[in-house]
């Protein structure tokens, strides 16, 4: 394990990918910043995050072991190492509403993003960028955000937080490198938000439909049973659940 600590920086993935572009970052190469300007989440949304309040860090791991087809067991492998490390702060609640943000009862308390290397068809490692809220304690505008700190009561130490989670990515890591998909993906559907409940989506057009989560497909789309008595399958673009 090799760690880049920086004062600020715009994004640590960004940090990354730009090392990615010339050659790639040693196995399991993270880099951590107090602060991060221009932190970027799912589909361009911007992570808020107060200066040196939480912990904005990127980790680079090679996956020449994972088929391309497979990259999402990446993502369910990344938000599960988190949900085990919070859960080790009694952290309650928690689940992983799809793809990858991770929620303690309804509200966010840490998003991931994920930036795979693929050359010739094939995966050769993964940008995995993460914003955990820890000591942050105002949220203006964001009502459905949280942090460690408002649930538990207490600041905590960033390094020892980043610790757990890269234990517990280590973990899971070993998990992929076996090829245990099975267990990944039944870890990762038991904790998935809304599981089994009815619940309201929005399409892309702004209109809305009602549905349930029944699981998710090899790739990581969402298997949802709609109103018309059918299993629909949507990708990231085409859906989101309100909540």
């Amino acid at each position: 394990m090799y760690i880049i600590k920086l004062d600020a920086i715009d994004s640590t993935n960004s940090y990354l990918k730009a090392m990615s572009a010339v050659n790639l970052p040693k196995d399991f190469t993270v880099v951590v910043a107090n602060h991060q300007t221009q932190g970027r989440g799912q589909m361009g949304t911007i992570w808020q995050t107060e200066d040196g309040k939480n912990l904005t860090a990127s980790v680079f791991k090679t996956f020449e072991f994972v088929d391309v087809e497979k990259q999402f067991y990446i993502s369910m492998a990344v938000a599960l190492s988190i949900c085990k490390a919070l859960e080790g702060l009694k952290i309650s609640q928690l689940s992983i509403k799809w793809p990858n943000d991770i929620l303690s009862a309804n509200k966010k308390i840490c998003g991931i993003l994920i930036e795979n290397v693929i050359k010739q068809n094939k995966l050769k490692g993964s940008i995995i960028g993460f914003g955990l809220n820890i000591n942050q304690k105002n949220f203006d505008n964001l009502p459905k955000a949280t942090s460690i700190s408002l649930l538990t009561g207490f600041m905590h130490n960033k390094d020892e937080v980043l610790s757990g989670i890269l234990t517990q990515l280590q973990y899971y890591f070993k998990l992929l490198e076996a090829k245990d998909y099975a267990e990944i993906k039944k870890q990762y559907e038991a904790l998935l938000f809304r599981k089994d409940k009815p619940s309201t989506f929005k399409y892309e057009d702004g209109s809305t439909f009602s549905g349930i989560i029944k699981d998710i497909t090899e790739t990581g789309k969402l298997n949802v049973w709609t109103e018309d008595d059918i299993i629909e399958t949507f990708d990231l673009k085409q859906v989101t659940l309100l909540y």
